[in-house]
């Protein structure tokens, strides 16, 4: 793809690989032949953006998508075929049961408040979520015990899936796996019979008697690691170019607060990233960059438009202004930054920020 005149200006860009993220879907598939695989796309695709994200994966053959909110649908439809189900997770707020139904939607009912709402609003397709053991969302035991005992209830609903989900199918080892796969299908014989859902992106990766009638796989599509030791191909580029750079004397403070004083006369460059743009202030001291191939660590506070990194040991004009750092790719993932700042690579990429450059590459 060709960029454009602001992309070629930009000083930062995010690269989004859509075949990567076909190939990840791809591969999930072939976990699970004998059952459908959605894609889930919720927070504009773990904000690399829904329509185009959906668009590629629609071409792929995917045919089931999940968003979290309703103001969520619109993108996705416009970019899959017609009638392709797209089923809202958060379910549904008391009155919105009209605007659901004129986009086309498929709601999770997770309570029998907004299933007798969406009933009474004619006979139409739903997902019915019941909590088995994650305390989050879908019907309490108390409710599955009264839809058991009146299914009636259910008599105006479409039942097109029995869902739940997973707690901690990213840890194979965990017993929970297992007791909430068992306690599900337990909860499932009970009441009318429909296909049923449970497995996320680690959940593909325990095994077919997880698997279910249709996995919703969602970090795993967009390069992060579902377990630990399963590796996806990795989806985003991230590049700052160096603003300046400069040598600071031995004993100088860096950054905000002075915090990093220099022990050394140092090179210091200064990138165009901060944590406006979604990069951890948590980062600093701690985080890393590469530039021609080389770890550089940030230094100082990251600051909200920009951070500093140490380009000391980089030779020559690879640590001169202009010069390309890379944030995320081939020598740092999503996972290795999350890392980095103690929490999970669902939040560095839901962070990205807006002012990037974005490039699509493939589909």
């Amino acid at each position: 793809m060709t960029a454009c005149t602001s992309e070629r200006m930009a000083m930062t860009r995010l690269t989004i690989d859509l075949d990567a993220i076909v190939r990840n879907y791809r591969r999930i598939v072939a976990l699970a032949p004998g059952s459908a695989v959605a894609a889930v796309v919720k927070a504009n695709a773990y904000g690399l953006g829904a329509a185009p994200v959906a668009a590629a994966l629609a071409a792929a053959g995917c045919r089931h998508f999940f968003v979290a909110h309703l103001s969520e649908v619109a993108a996705v439809r416009d970019a899959a075929p017609a009638g392709t189900p797209i089923y809202v997770l958060n379910g549904l707020a008391a009155g919105a049961e009209a605007e659901c139904a004129a986009l086309g939607a498929i709601p999770v009912l997770n309570s029998l408040v907004q299933l007798a709402a969406w009933s009474a609003h004619g006979k139409r397709p739903a997902v019915l979520q019941v909590d088995s053991g994650m305390q989050r969302l879908g019907l309490s035991p108390p409710e599955v015990e009264r839809l058991i005992e009146d299914p009636g209830l259910l008599a105006g609903i479409d039942l097109r899936y029995l869902m739940s989900h997973f707690a901690c199918a990213d840890e194979p080892e965990s017993p929970a796996n297992a007791w909430q796969r068992d306690r599900f299908a337990t909860t499932c014989a009970q009441l009318p019979s429909a296909p049923r859902s449970l497995a996320n992106s680690g959940g593909a990766f325990l095994g077919p008697d997880y698997h279910g009638d249709l996995l919703r796989p969602g970090i795993a599509l967009y390069g992060g690691d579902p377990q630990p030791g399963v590796t996806m191909a990795p989806v985003v580029t991230l590049i700052a170019d160096i603003i300046q750079t400069r040598v600071v004397p031995a004993g100088a403070g860096i950054g905000y607060g002075l915090t990093a004083p220099a022990d050394t006369d140092r090179v210091i460059a200064t990138i165009g990233v901060g944590y406006a743009d979604g990069w951890p202030r948590r980062l600093g001291g701690r985080g890393s960059a590469f530039v021609g191939g080389i770890r550089v660590p940030i230094v100082g506070r990251v600051s909200m438009d920009s951070m500093l990194i140490d380009v000391s040991d980089v030779p020559g004009e690879a640590r001169l202004e202009g010069a390309p750092v890379e944030l995320l790719g081939p020598h740092q993932t999503i996972d290795d930054v999350a890392r980095d700042a103690e929490t999970i690579s669902y939040e560095i990429l839901t962070q990205l920020g807006s002012r990037y450059a974005r490039t699509y590459i493939g589909s």
